[in-house]
């Protein structure tokens, strides 16, 4: 039986009532008919799903009442997992618009779209988060500055950590795949490697040739 909790953050009278309508009501609100399981853990698969990724988009409560996205990126692993539902990435210097730093001040109330273009895979999250001053908790901001190829030298001052309480994996179906340069890099490595072989069984022959 899955977490309901997805489903009672989410789903309100008039969602349930629209669902009753068209069908889907068995499939998704019939959920709620039981009590909120309450946070769900997480498994290494969201775990992995967050620290692998190198974009999201970050949706937080603006005072104005309207959602408000941003796009978030970095290297890979510049979200890292901080034990149980917690995660935390440093907030790197950008336009000194504020706006996602002042509503989860106001409200910390913030929902995660994180997406793995190349296998097609997607997953929204929901959670409570708090902004952390890097002199505050020093140790902290260290971390976060950290992935595994060395220290980050994007400029930092503070430090956002998420406390996870809710996710979903939606269905991948209207994922169009896209690639990096690094993934499409990786895959040629073995068409590369044989590209390099045939060149020097060709240069090989060729010089038998004109012996």
């Amino acid at each position: 039986m899955p977490n309901n909790h997805y489903h009672h953050l989410v789903f309100g009278p008039r969602t349930l009532a629209r669902q009753r309508a068209t069908g889907s009501y068995t499939a998704y609100g019939s959920e709620m008919e039981r009590g909120d399981d309450g946070p769900p853990e997480l498994s290494g698969r969201e775990i992995a799903m967050l620290t692998d990724a190198f974009q999201i988009h970050l949706a937080t409560v603006a005072e104005t009442g309207w959602p408000y996205v941003q796009y978030r990126s970095g290297p890979r692993g510049f979200i890292h997992h901080l034990g149980g539902s917690r995660f935390g990435f440093a907030d790197h210097h950008g336009n000194s618009q504020f706006t996602s730093l002042a509503n989860i001040d106001t409200d910390g109330r913030v929902a995660i779209f994180v997406a793995d273009f190349p296998m097609r895979t997607r997953l929204k999250l929901y959670g409570r988060a708090q902004v952390i001053d890097a002199a505050a908790d020093p140790d902290l901001h260290a971390t976060l500055m950290t992935v595994a190829d060395g220290r980050m030298t994007a400029r930092s001052e503070r430090s956002i950590v998420i406390d996870i309480e809710a996710f979903d994996w939606n269905c991948s179906r209207s994922i169009v795949p896209q690639y990096d340069r690094d993934y499409v890099k990786e895959l040629n490595v073995a068409h590369a490697e044989q590209l390099r072989a045939l060149q020097e069984e060709i240069d090989t022959l060729r010089t038998r040739l004109e012996s």
